[in-house]
């Protein structure tokens, strides 16, 4: 056996058993056959690549549903790809396009076929010409099915392959220690030829959990995947996969056959496609998510998870932060923050198609900080998702509204402040060490879509907007126009952060202590001693550079510190105004 294959087996040994032979063996066929049609993969037989990811500063990525942006006449990923290509360019290097499969539910989330473009979006020719574009990052939805899907018309039926695909439980079965990421029920009936029989489903009646523990189902997952890799994308997206693996009589989720089943499919990827990205979607608190890293390894080999986590305590948090006016819980968080090998970074982000998790504040904020902020998105036109407990109680999931809107004010209410204070929270999500990703919603600085939720009954809604093109393209070339005053903005702090090499994901992040109303970050230095400071003042008020800490006054005095936008000369003296953005650079 080559190391590679000796890896594998030791995977599929600790989830199948004395099956794992005949599993490994259906296993490489699949390999096999991906390795005889893509040029770009590594010889059958080479150990697992050592060599860390390939990513930089120039790395910056956008999110956005297939049909974010429309035209009459036009394919919806035809004209996502003209739009980024014609408004952002080189400014952005990746793109995720959120699940552009047929579907049934849950805007994407409920694949019912995964082999196939929805045709209301484009085909596979408008996937493969984004992926030329930019780095393409797409969703495996491997936790759960639409029950519209050929597996589960298999299961009514009792025929292969989708008979043993679900998972079956007495509905006399206690699973109240089961994590739970809704309030509906887990269990849902199911009218069969055998009468009713009772399905776990975690997100709804309309997701069906698939049972891993049939090795069916996971090598239907590694074929996908590697047809996805064939149609040109990048980074994978491991959607929900926290709540892979069941066993009764646990909480399940981030069970070990989970953590193997990670580690199998970097394995794959590592193997036959050298460089592309596998990331976690892993809405939970801080530790827990970063465990996907499989950092335990250290210092005896390199982890062997995901190369990417995303980073979701940091929407939260920077909300936290920008509506009390203090930095001190964020400066805690971040100087928490292991140190990452090469291997490994974060997703950056502040809003997605998701809501703002709300269990990320978990150890990190009181309940009446948390409430407090909860309510205040209400205020600003915001709704709260609930999820049930063991104990039959309901808990705040997520809040549901847009990042501008959330943006709109303090707990003192609304102000004049909102667009500072937005370009603030974006500043600082770009300085951080990992990749940035933007929202198309945050890039336009979308208003909430009241509407949209009135339509579809979901509350997610509020931040999925259809932008007409013409429309979009006519508030963009306004200058009037928030829109028009955000994305430029933000093009000016993407173009100046790809050009910095302080930005490089894996470069050192040191937080400086500072007063609460100051958030000061170094990032660097790099071999050659270069250096970068980024000052955000996080209150509506100015805050004088003589009140900016022991700390930051030395770093400031130390370095000749030049300003990275040579149209905002720093000025060491006077004040920082409000929701100020300083990035600061000094070289030797």
């Amino acid at each position: 056996m080559s190391p590679f294959e000796q890896t594998v087996h030791g995977y599929l040994s600790h989830l199948y058993g004395p099956r794992a032979g005949e599993v490994q063996r259906r296993l490489n066929q699949h390999l096999e056959h991906f390795l005889s049609l893509a040029p770009f993969s590594s010889a059958p037989g080479d150990a697992p690549s050592k060599k860390a990811p390939s990513w930089s500063e120039k790395d910056q990525w956008v999110i956005s549903y297939g049909d974010s942006i429309i035209e009459e006449g036009v394919p919806p990923l035809a004209v996502l790809s003209d739009f980024l290509q014609a408004r952002l360019g080189e400014r952005i290097s990746g793109v995720h396009v959120l699940p552009f499969f047929p579907w049934s539910s849950d805007d994407g989330f409920s694949v019912i076929h995964y082999r196939e473009v929805n045709s209301e979006l484009g085909d596979w020719s408008h996937i493969r010409e984004l992926a030329g574009h930019y780095d393409l990052m797409a969703d495996l939805v491997l936790n759960h099915v639409s029950r519209e899907s050929l597996w589960f018309v298999d299961y009514l039926s009792g025929s292969l392959p989708g008979r043993d695909y679900f998972i079956e439980v007495d509905p006399d079965t206690d699973v109240s220690q089961v994590v739970r990421p809704r309030s509906n029920p887990l269990l849902v009936p199911i009218s069969t030829r055998r009468g009713t029989r009772y399905l776990w489903a975690t997100f709804s009646e309309d997701q069906l959990d698939l049972n891993f523990e049939h090795p069916d189902v996971l090598l239907e997952f590694v074929g996908i995947l590697l047809f996805y890799l064939e149609q040109g994308t990048r980074i994978i997206r491991l959607d929900a996969v926290a709540f892979l693996w069941k066993r009764l009589g646990t909480s399940c989720i981030h069970l070990p056959e989970t953590h193997t089943v990670v580690r199998l499919l970097r394995a794959i990827v590592d193997h036959v496609a050298p460089g592309t990205l596998l990331i976690t979607e892993t809405n939970v608190p801080h530790q827990e998510n970063i465990s996907y890293f499989g950092l335990e390894r250290l210092p005896k080999g390199p982890p062997d998870e995901a190369h990417m986590i995303y980073q979701f305590t940091l929407p939260p948090l920077l909300l936290h932060t920008l509506t009390r006016g203090e930095a001190s819980t964020l400066q805690t968080w971040l100087a928490s923050l292991p140190v990452l090998p090469d291997h490994c970074t974060y997703l950056n982000f502040t809003a997605s198609h998701d809501g703002i998790g709300v269990r990320p504040l978990e150890g990190l904020l009181p309940d009446h900080e948390r409430d407090a902020l909860l309510e205040l998105m209400h205020k600003f036109g915001g709704f709260v998702s609930m999820r049930s407990n063991p104990d039959g109680s309901d808990t705040p999931y997520e809040i549901n509204i847009t990042w501008f809107e959330a943006m709109r004010g303090t707990r003192r209410g609304p102000d004049p402040w909102q667009i500072a204070r937005f370009l603030c929270s974006q500043a600082i999500m770009l300085s951080l060490q990992g990749i940035p990703a933007l929202y198309i919603h945050t890039l336009t600085g979308t208003l909430n879509d009241v509407e949209g939720v009135e339509r579809s009954g979901r509350l997610r809604s509020i931040n999925r907007r259809r932008w007409q093109r013409s429309e979009l393209d006519l508030l963009l070339d306004s200058p009037s126009t928030p829109t028009h005053d955000v994305f430029h903005a933000l093009n000016r702090l993407l173009d100046q952060r790809r050009q910095e090499p302080c930005f490089h994901p894996s470069a050192a992040q040191r937080v400086l202590e500072s007063p609460p109303e100051l958030l000061a970050v170094e990032r660097g230095p790099l071999h050659d001693g270069r250096r970068l400071l980024a000052l955000y003042n996080v209150t509506d008020l100015p805050l004088p550079l003589a009140n900016v800490g022991e700390a930051v006054t030395q770093s400031l005095n130390q370095h000749a510190w030049q300003a990275l936008d040579p149209s905002n000369p720093w000025v060491a003296e006077g004040a920082l105004p409000p929701y100020a953005v300083r990035w600061l650079v000094a070289t030797g």
